[in-house]
């Protein structure tokens, strides 16, 4: 099937740059064009904006996403030891500052991390937990439960990461997969100001038919779908400051609410946590 252009926006957070959201509709998957190559990828996110690569808490916004962080961990913990019947050994890809390494390892878990980013990294080791710059630097195999919190939407090659994740997971371990979903209320709400885009940071964007196709040719089968009902508040904010240049609390919740009221009914949540299992 052709690829079209679904969508044209562009990256808010650094460079004011335009990107196009091509559409491949047999996998209802959408890409970033043009892509960054890998020696300037990381220009992009050099951003004290950036909330997940550090732990400040400087403005009102910054309180904002470590308090709704907290409860997410909670909320994260919960989901591994109830998918793995207890502890086990967990590798978090894409483990920014370190933060669910470390609630995880105080459940008991044994821990490890992936983080690309030197300065989430660092902080994530002065934690006292085990991270690694690549996936390929990790030596163990066998994880019970590998997870990816918005972070496969990052991934350059999906293909060979999925390849690579799929040798470290035990037979019967699970993959938790959270990644933006574009068919959410927000995301058609909003449009090209719609902050889960994120390019050219965000280099795919995910239905739940895509992430189900694009795991099926390496044996995973989707177990399970759940909303993440705080992202579509947090997106609304920042997407608000996008459209309009103010950051308004009050749309930001009447949008927020409105969007988990629609996924309510037709399942579209501004993201999902997708469990899935080797078939």
């Amino acid at each position: 099937m052709p690829k079209t252009i679904y969508l044209r926006t562009k990256d808010y957070l650094v460079s004011g740059e335009y990107f196009d959201l091509i559409q491949d509709a047999q996998k209802d998957l959408l890409q970033t064009m043009p892509q960054p190559g890998e020696d300037t990828l990381g220009d992009y996110y050099k951003s004290e904006s950036y909330i997940s690569h550090t732990d400040q808490k400087k403005s009102l916004v910054d309180k904002a996403y470590h308090f709704v962080k907290g409860i997410a961990l909670k909320q994260k913990t919960s989901l591994i030891t109830t998918q793995n019947d207890g502890k086990g050994k967990l590798l978090d890809i894409g483990c920014g500052t370190g933060d669910f390494l470390v609630a995880a390892k105080n459940k008991g878990w044994e821990v490890f991390g992936v983080e690309p980013n030197e300065n989430a990294r660092e902080l994530s080791e002065k934690k006292d937990v085990c991270v690694k710059n690549n996936l390929e630097d990790i030596r163990d195999s066998n994880f019970d439960v590998i997870t990816l919190w918005h972070v496969l939407e990052h991934v350059q090659d999906l293909d060979s990461y999925i390849k690579q994740i799929s040798k470290l997971l035990n037979p019967k371990g699970t993959l938790i997969v959270a990644v933006p979903n574009y068919k959410s209320w927000d995301a058609k709400h909003y449009k090209e100001f719609w902050a889960a885009f994120d390019v050219p940071r965000h280099l795919w964007h995910f239905s739940k038919a895509a992430v189900e196709r694009i795991f099926s040719p390496y044996h995973f089968k989707l177990i399970e779908t759940k909303p993440m009902l705080f992202d579509s508040f947090y997106v609304s904010l920042l997407s608000e400051k996008y459209k309009t240049g103010k950051t308004n609390w009050v749309m930001a919740i009447l949008k927020g609410s409105c969007s988990n009221l629609s996924g309510f009914f037709n399942k579209e949540y501004s993201s999902h946590i997708y469990i899935l299992k080797r078939k």
